[in-house]
This record gives C-alpha cells, structure tokens and sequence, in this order.
C-alpha cells in the first residue's frame, strides 16, 4: 500500500517538502514506517528519534497497524527538542547559500562563507573519493559550542555550520561555515576561527581513498580550551 506522510517544521525543511511518500505492506505498523522513512529519506534520520507519528489527529504507539486510508504525520517535538538548522551533520548536498540565509540578519554588514571541497591531490597523491563519517548527536553540539565561543569572542555574531557525511567525489562539498558580523575585519577573524575549531574538536572522521590506498583522519586536537592560549588564536 501506498501512503502519504505530512511534515511539518524541521522535517519539512529538510526534506524539502511538506509531504512525502512511501510503500509499505498490508499490516505494516508504525515502527516499519520509520524504519522505512529512515531508509528512504536519510536526510530525516537525525531527526527521527525525537518525532512523533498522528495517525487521524491521534498521537500513535509503535505496534499501532497502519491502513492505507489513514491520514498520517510525522510530527517534530513542539519545543525545546528540534535540531537547531544553523548546525548539521548530513548525507545530503550542502548549500552554501542556505547558510547565508541562516545567519544574515539587519545588524551583520558582513556574511564570510567557507566551502570546503574535496581536493583530487594530496602530497602528491591522488584522491579517488572521500568517505566521511561522524558521531553526528555529540558533533552537532560541538558545533554549537564553536558557536558559543564565537559569540562570546566577538558579541552579535551569527553562526552556521553544515557537514556532509558519506561518500564525496572530487570537487563535492563537504564542509560549510557561514558567520555574520557587523563589519568585515571580524567576519574573516571568526570565519577562520570557525572552521579551524570546527577541525579541532568536532568528532568527524573521512577516510583519503587514494589510487593506490586508504587513511582514516579525524578531528586534531580534542577538548583543549582555546581561551587559554596567548591573544586566544587558534594555530
């Protein structure tokens, strides 16, 4: 049977959509859908832990039978419980232009975006494709805590960071980081900042498949506090 399944908010924003579709057995129940919306719609998997399923206007238990002619949502928590979309671990394409939107505000003067990109050579070597992984709960609070330290650094400051996960061609983008400023000195000293910390304590991982070979590479320096470096520079 063929279902229709309504988003909303969070869900809707990263789907792209504010319905989407699937096909499921006859007596299928709620917990086969999610597993089915985890593997049809991965950009949703973060999200889906936290959500709720309505089946007719009523919340619904896992074990509860779906019928085709049910109206079904998936619903986001109400408050306190959605992922922030400044800051995300995704399988998706990364849009540096979305994460303009995301920080541009009336008091910034100047938005400084990085892109980065999955180069075809390193020290010589050449990169076949990219594989990221990542512990994308405990990364997407780290990225908020980047944020933080922005913000304390360099008071009205708005930050977004996106990171995509999976497999990546050359060229592909794998990392974005947008900050916002009032002027443009601040923007390029907290845009370098960004993803210099973002690389220091964010649990990412991408292994290098080079033509003649694989390494696995992680985040540098763990939980070091930066505030108690000289001048607080990142190096």
């Amino acid at each position: 049977m063929t279902i229709t399944i309504l988003l909303f908010a969070g869900l809707a924003e990263r789907a792209n959509a504010r319905e989407v579709q699937l096909t499921l057995s006859e007596g299928a129940t709620v917990s086969d859908l999610l597993q089915a919306v985890e593997k049809e719609y991965p950009a949703l998997s973060a999200l889906l832990g936290s959500c709720f399923v309505s089946i007719n206007h009523e919340y619904a238990a896992k074990n509860q039978v779906i019928s085709a002619d049910d109206e079904i949502a998936l619903l986001p928590p109400v408050s306190g419980g959605e992922e922030d979309p400044r800051f995300a671990i995704t399988e998706e394409p990364i849009s540096a232009d979305k994460l303009v939107r995301l920080v541009s505000n009336p008091h910034a003067g100047a938005i400084l975006t990085f892109v980065g990109t999955v180069r075809e050579f390193t020290h010589g070597q050449r990169t076949v494709y990219l594989s990221y992984e990542a512990y994308a709960p405990m990364a997407v609070e780290k990225m908020k805590q980047v944020a933080a330290e922005i913000e304390e650094r360099w008071p009205g400051a708005q930050v977004a960071m996106h990171h995509r996960i999976g497999n990546l061609a050359v060229e592909e983008i794998a990392v974005v980081c947008a900050v916002a400023t009032a002027h443009r000195n601040e923007s390029f000293e907290a845009g370098r900042y960004a993803i210099e910390r973002l690389k220091q304590i964010v649990p990412i991982w991408k292994k290098e498949m080079w033509e003649d070979g694989s390494e696995w590479k992680g985040h540098q320096q763990g939980p070091w506090n930066p505030l108690a470096m000289p001048e607080g520079k990142v190096e």
